[in-house]
């Protein structure tokens, strides 16, 4: 007796500078998994190491990246601007891989509301989707806040895009912490296709040892645009009461391999630098005080640890969207907020030295079960999909 056809979900996820749009994918689609679907994910960045992807399918696009926080010059795997012949080979791979997997559910990672320089895949992608025999029920994966648009006619074409393709919009936030209309001005043209599904995140779990315990945690994500955080933090430590404990640096995989190694060699005792750990959820419950920018997973992770948190968000090229949250955050007591312009090692040593007293309040009347609401929502329309 044959087994019962497996709804299948295509999961588009681009990352371009950091790394947690796709450690947010990753654990979307493991908790798409546990609810029964063959979930392949369509990655168009560079490799992330240590991202726990479970028992989906990932299939890797012709790789890009930014070269900085403007996002405005993008580079292949070479470091070669990429070109009109280099964007027809990778629209065409990835319209053959939607012909190959044939889904159910077509799930797009921020955009429309994001990733607009991928519009020259992404649109034939659609409408491929949408002229097919059996259309895809085509969903918007999207984060709570986004970067505000100095030029409000991006609002109004997401909305157009949103309202001509997409079933549905999936904001991966809590409306009683932040709601979509605080930064996307179309918001009411939308609100037809949006559900909140909670905040995503890992499942909170015991330490699984004492790694970190007593220590402060700088933490830069991915690490692209982390040097301005480092740089404060190895001037703070001599400056602060805290100096006699561990510092530890996880300065991320893309750093530059040049101020990695100065920072390690300008490093003094008490201090060490390191490139990521895959422990770093133990290492935030144990820590005494975790200093990170303010990206979402970080956030999330911050919360999840219940650690006493500073968060110096990333706010350069009009990234607004960091310290928007992290504002949120500071609001409900949950951690303290240090703006880009105010970095200083004295005013960062000062508060580390006043967060090592510190006990933040829980996080626990937020909702953080925004991966599973996903994948059981993603599960039915997929099922939908497939018997209809």
């Amino acid at each position: 007796m044959s087994n019962p056809p497996t709804p299948r979900v295509m999961f588009y996820v681009q990352h371009l500078l950091g790394i947690g749009h796709v450690r947010r994918a990753a654990i979307i689609a493991r908790a798409m998994i546990d609810q029964g679907l063959d979930v392949s994910l369509i990655i168009g960045g560079m490799a992330v190491p240590d991202v726990d992807f479970g028992t989906a399918q990932v299939l890797p696009l012709p790789s890009v990246r930014a070269t900085d926080g403007t996002f405005k010059v993008l580079v292949d795997q070479n470091d070669t601007v990429i070109d009109d012949p280099w964007r027809d080979r990778r629209r065409q791979k990835l319209l053959d891989m939607f012909a190959q997997i044939k889904p159910h559910v077509l799930l797009l990672e921020m955009f429309p509301f994001g990733r607009r320089q991928f519009r020259f895949e992404l649109i034939p992608l659609l409408e491929a989707a949408g002229s097919s025999e059996r259309p895809p029920w085509i969903v918007s994966s999207v984060r709570d806040i986004l970067v505000q648009k100095s030029k409000l006619e991006r609002n109004v074409e997401m909305a157009d895009l949103a309202c001509q393709w997409f079933d549905q919009v999936l904001v991966h936030g809590d409306p009683a912490v932040a709601t979509f209309d605080m930064t996307f001005p179309e918001h009411h043209r939308i609100k037809h296709l949006i559900t909140y599904t909670g905040y995503v995140a890992s499942p909170a779990r015991p330490p699984k040892s004492d790694a970190g315990a007593g220590e402060i945690i700088i933490s830069m994500g991915g690490g692209a645009a982390g040097k301005p955080l480092i740089e404060a933090a190895l001037l703070a430590w001599p400056l602060a009461k805290s100096r006699a404990r561990t510092w530890r640096f996880l300065c991320g995989p893309n750093l530059d391999q040049q101020s990695f190694d100065r920072f390690v060699s300008q490093a003094p005792d008490g201090i060490i630098i390191e490139r990521n750990r895959t422990d770093f959820p133990t290492l935030l419950q144990n820590s005494l005080v975790s200093i990170s920018q303010g990206g979402y997973n970080t956030i999330m992770d911050v919360l999840q640890a219940g650690a006493s948190a500073i968060i110096a968000p990333y706010s350069e090229s009009d990234e607004s969207e960091q310290c928007f949250r992290a504002d949120l955050m500071q609001q409900r007591g949950l951690m303290r907020l240090i703006e880009h312009d105010n970095l200083t090692p004295a005013l960062l040593a000062r508060s580390i030295d006043e967060m090592a007293e510190t006990k933040p309040p829980s996080a626990a009347d937020m909702d953080f079960g925004g991966a599973e609401m996903t994948a059981r929502m993603i599960a039915e329309k997929a099922t939908e999909r497939m018997i209809s």
